[in-house]
């Protein structure tokens, strides 16, 4: 039995704003998808993040459909989990993988935990935030039980675990539970293969660079999907890389050497079937940034799809897009997780660093839908938001608060 696994392709993302970059994406997905039927699999897993956003574009949606089409018109069946991306966090809410079910897509909700591919016991659950910790944990317990009755299974979550993600995580390692044969993962954008139990635990990564710190990593293990086989004595993973659509440039470049360093560059790039991405540092600048910035737009502005530099002013780093994406910087998110290592309690730490995420993309009706989820699951109390009053009442069914729960 030979599978294909992928995850993260983040279908609609407009990088910088550049329309460019959503077609890019589009891309290489459709790319996978033609590199999947040519390996003749016998079915496909996707661990979430489909979308970048639980409220697609109608181009996004248009370029699952032609992928999933063709999938369908080589008989091969696709099983797809929700990832962070893809659910609204609100009561009731359903991901728009579930729009794809006529078509054929098998939907892995709370509800539909499981399917049989032939043999093969395919079991997963959608993204769990760090605040439903306890409900994820009985949830992978009662998948284990499942799974024992079968001679071959697959785990599909869309999870960040301790061993592979140092800042913020759902699972640690020892959550996971160990009988199954495959563990496909999704939710790091790096690609990871590792033994674990008595079988493998992949993260394929995502299909384009979502993030620029993606790059080291897209270096050495570029960027794809796996190819998974079932039927040896051991479980056996390929790594297929894509090339992707467009260039991402690092380069560091001393300003005593600015002029042959951007003339080396200019006649690399010219000859691109697609403009590239330049991320360039300048050091030792003892001059004004912005007559450097202007030359250095005058002079690669046309080859350049976008030109994000950086310039180093005695020994103090300017960035002159004023875009913050490095993950790795010391930024309020960051700045919030140290100052709660001093708080014993890990569900408020979790529910804190979650409301963060919400609140600064301005998402109120998400945030208190959280904080109710988060008092009536761990306290037995409901916060109704329109009078204000707090009742007592049992528990939820945590089904209602992932998406999928009403398919």
């Amino acid at each position: 039995m030979k599978f294909a696994h992928l995850a993260d392709t983040h279908l609609g993302y407009r990088q910088f704003g550049l329309l460019e970059r959503e077609k890019d994406f589009y891309e290489v997905f459709d790319k996978i998808i033609n590199k999947i039927i040519e390996e003749k699999v016998d079915f496909v897993i996707h661990s979430g993040d489909l979308f970048d956003s639980a409220r697609p574009s109608p181009s996004a949606l248009l370029a699952f459909q032609k992928g999933l089409l063709k999938l369908k018109g080589a008989g091969i069946q696709m099983y797809a989990i929700a990832g962070n991306h893809d659910i609204v966090n609100r009561n009731g809410a359903i991901p728009p993988q579930v729009l794809f079910k006529k078509f054929g897509l098998k939907v892995i909700s709370p509800i539909n935990t499981n399917y049989l591919h032939d043999d093969v016991f395919i079991a997963g659950l959608p993204f769990y935030p760090a605040s439903q910790g306890k409900n994820l944990k009985n949830k992978l317990e009662e998948l284990s039980k499942k799974a024992e009755n079968h001679e071959e299974s697959i785990l599909v979550l869309h999870q960040g675990i301790d061993k592979y993600f140092n800042l913020s995580y759902e699972l640690e390692i020892g959550d996971l539970p160990d009988n199954f044969d495959y563990y496909a993962l999704g939710h790091i954008h790096n690609y990871i293969c590792d033994d674990f139990g008595k079988g493998k635990l992949v993260y394929p990564g995502s299909s384009e660079t979502w993030n620029v710190n993606e790059l080291v990593d897209f270096k050495k293990n570029g960027k794809g999907f796996v190819i998974v086989d079932l039927d040896g004595p051991k479980v056996d993973v390929k790594r297929i890389k894509m090339d992707t659509p467009r260039e991402f440039i690092v380069k560091t470049i001393d300003y005593r050497n600015l002029g042959a360093e951007i003339d080396a560059i200019k006649n690399t790039i010219k000859d691109f079937d697609k403009k590239p991405i330049l991320n360039l540092k300048i050091n030792n600048i003892d001059s004004s940034a912005g007559e450097i910035y202007e030359f250095i737009n005058r002079e690669l502005g046309d080859l350049a799809l976008m030109i994000r530099p950086t310039f180093n002013v005695l020994d103090r780093e300017v960035d002159v897009n004023a875009i913050i994406d490095d993950e790795n910087a010391l930024g309020p998110k960051e700045l919030l997780i140290d100052e709660l290592k001093e708080y014993d309690n890990e569900n408020i730490n979790n529910l804190a660093i979650e409301l963060y995420d919400l609140l600064s993309k301005n998402k109120i009706e998400d945030s208190e839908d959280l904080i109710s989820q988060f008092f009536s699951e761990n306290y037995g109390i409901d916060y109704e938001k329109d009078d204000e009053e707090i009742t007592e009442s049992k528990p939820k069914d945590d089904q209602v608060r992932f998406s999928g729960a009403t398919q």
